[in-house]
């Protein structure tokens, strides 16, 4: 048992630690938030596809094999991601994430089985509420070491927070096939190798069209390419499907499940479960923004959630032996709205230590009542012993498939507050800057404008084309935008994964592109000018018939020339100077703009959780004497 609880540890912590770490890997790597929540979306594809798989395969080869070969699938992806680091690639990266996630698919699911049917019903729920305990308090181990990692190692160091399992899959690997009985079914089967492809097949192509959905503009999305497609082929195969399976000797997915209310309102609330769940990726992010932070510290908030998560898990086990798990189901929905509305409407609002952590141990302690024990246990009760696998297998899978839609639905909240933040933030900053006083500017006008005065000097200056050096006194450079200036990808980049502690030197960096960018031209079109005047001056004052020295005139035009470029910088720093004075403005927009977001997010957690509560009502369970 101890081992089925390493590995179910081994891989909460895995989630637990990539979760505070997402943003840093993506900015490592250079991808943008969209691209960089593949690394959570493919891992949930690859693992909700390979779930009923695992699950089929322990019921037929033994839990002990197909066990063992999913914890070296799992270690092998762990070191291959860290890997990626190495290679600089996010390709690499999403391919090690799917052979984690292969092996992923056989771990809890498998050991939550050997749990289930282990112990007597009278003890049921404590053994799974064992499974979601272990499950909780890796999650608080694996954010806070996530965190910790990054702060001893540097966040450019982000592989070490894969290679962490290594020693735990080893240590797994050997102890296992030492220790662990190979329980099976003795009524092996042949494999239903048709239905395991289809359903592969199927499982992929409505996860990916789900997931390329985007909420905002969903007329669109609906008929692009990526995902009408896909929606279309599942649909299509899903007459295959079930052809395969009524003529398979032992069906990869046991239709009667959907036929069975108890089990689809099961399967229903578990999608719902899956949605519920997915608001736990962004707390660290939700964290960071609302206590001003440095990304990658709110792995270490985590720990409120996990903790309270790793209390409710259990005692909602010895609750459900007593009080059944419709009750203790509901509970956990309730407390999970409680906590979600209550990060919308106050910490969200008026973001302090007491008001993010009140937040997190109501969604904590919700989650430990909700994230497995109640649902397994109702998939138990409604199926037969001999296929506790693959019905453990298939409720995982239904759950996946809301954890693979819920972040796309909630990084789409975050992307549109993203965008936001950037036009705020730029709205916010100067709109200009002065160049300042130049030496003998208004002096020469002054006196170029006495010259022309002169009925003398105006015939000697007639032909002679000076600057406006009236303009020079104070020049306006346009910050705004509407210059001919672009803004390089990387700093738009920059600004784009910015976080409240860097988007105050981040908007300096833009401005010292500008300067960069646009004073070169500036101060060589003004010094010019000024150049031209002091050789048409030179000329004129060396004719033989000219009475006149404009030698004093030549002097400070050289002075006021060569003081050009040292005050585009004087201005440019003066600036930098006034983007610091603003800068609590500037990060108090950032965080109230991305909370927005945040509030998008957890508006939709507090939604599923009561659909959840409404679908529960109907629920009804089945009479104690067990039928097949």
């Amino acid at each position: 048992m101890i081992l089925y609880l390493l590995g179910i540890f081994m891989g909460a912590i895995d989630t637990g630690i990539v979760t505070p770490a997402r943003t840093v890997i993506q900015n490592n790597l250079l991808v943008d938030e969209k691209t960089g929540i593949w690394m959570i979306t493919i891992y949930t594809l690859a693992y909700a596809a390979s779930i009923p798989i695992m699950g089929k395969l322990a019921d037929m080869f033994g839990r002990k094999y197909i066990y063992l070969a999913s914890i070296f699938l799992f270690g092998l992806g762990s070191l291959f991601c860290g890997l990626a680091q190495e290679f600089n690639s996010f390709t690499v990266l999403l391919a090690a994430r799917i052979v984690q996630a292969l092996g992923g698919g056989g771990i809890l699911p498998v050991a939550t089985a050997e749990f289930g049917t282990t112990f007597p019903p009278e003890k049921r729920g404590m053994a799974l509420g064992l499974v979601g305990g272990v499950y909780g308090i890796a999650n608080i181990f694996g954010a806070s070491a996530g965190s910790a990692i990054l702060d001893i190692f540097g966040k450019s160091n982000w592989q070490f927070i894969f290679y962490v399992n290594l020693p735990i899959t080893l240590f797994i690997l050997i102890a296992g096939f030492l220790c662990l009985p190979n329980n099976r079914n003795d009524n092996v089967k042949k494999i239903d190798i048709g239905g395991i492809l289809i359903l592969t097949v199927m499982i992929l192509a409505l996860m990916y069209g789900l997931k390329n959905i985007d909420f905002f503009d969903l007329k669109s999305t609906l008929i692009s390419t990526s995902v009408y497609p896909f929606l279309t082929l599942f649909g299509i195969l899903i007459p295959f499907f079930i052809l395969a399976e009524k003529k398979a000797e032992d069906p990869v997915m046991n239709l009667s499940y959907f036929t069975n209310s108890r089990v689809m309102i099961t399967f229903i609330i578990a999608f719902i479960t899956g949605i519920v769940l997915m608001g736990m990726i962004f707390v660290p992010q939700f964290a960071e923004n609302s206590l001003k932070i440095a990304s990658g510290s709110g792995g270490y908030f985590v720990i409120i959630l996990g903790l309270f998560a790793g209390v409710g898990a259990p005692l909602s086990g010895k609750l459900i032996d007593k009080y059944g798990p419709k009750m203790i189901l509901g509970l956990g929905f309730l407390i999970s709205l409680l906590g979600s509305l209550f990060l919308i409407f106050v910490a969200a609002d008026q973001p302090s230590m007491l008001t993010v952590n009140i937040s997190l141990v109501l969604m904590g302690l919700g989650m430990g009542f909700t994230m497995g024990t109640p649902l397994n246990y109702m998939m138990l009760e409604n199926t037969k012993d001999e296929e506790s696998n693959s019905a453990l297998a298939a409720l995982s899978l239904v759950r996946s498939i809301g954890t693979a839609i819920a972040p796309a639905v909630m990084v789409g909240f975050l992307a549109h507050a993203g965008v936001a933040v950037q036009n705020n933030v730029m709205n916010l900053l100067p709109k200009e800057v002065s160049i300042p006083k130049l030496p003998y500017a208004q002096e020469l006008t002054t006196e170029i404008n006495e010259m022309k005065s002169n009925p003398m000097m105006k015939n000697v200056l007639a032909t002679v084309d000076m600057p406006n050096f009236s303009y020079l006194e104070k020049i306006e450079i346009n910050m705004n935008g509407s210059s001919d200036y672009q803004i390089p990808d990387e700093l738009m980049d920059k600004i784009k994964s910015s976080d409240v502690t860097t988007i105050t030197e981040n908007s300096k960096l833009i401005t010292g592109s500008f300067f960069a960018g646009m004073a070169p031209d500036m101060i060589s079109n003004i010094q010019t000018g000024i150049q031209n005047g002091i050789d048409e001056l030179t000329v004129v004052e060396s004719m033989p018939q000219s009475s006149v020295s404009f030698r004093d005139t030549i002097e400070k035009m050289t002075v006021l020339k060569d003081a050009v470029p040292g005050a585009f910088d004087t201005a440019k720093q003066n600036y930098l100077a006034e983007i610091d004075q603003r800068s609590t403005v500037i990060e108090s927009e950032f965080q109230k703009t991305l909370n927005s977001g945040f509030k998008q997010v957890y508006l939709t957690v507090t939604i599923s959780s009561l659909i959840g509560l409404i679908f529960l009502c109907f629920y009804r369970r089945k009479p104690v004497n067990k039928q097949g």
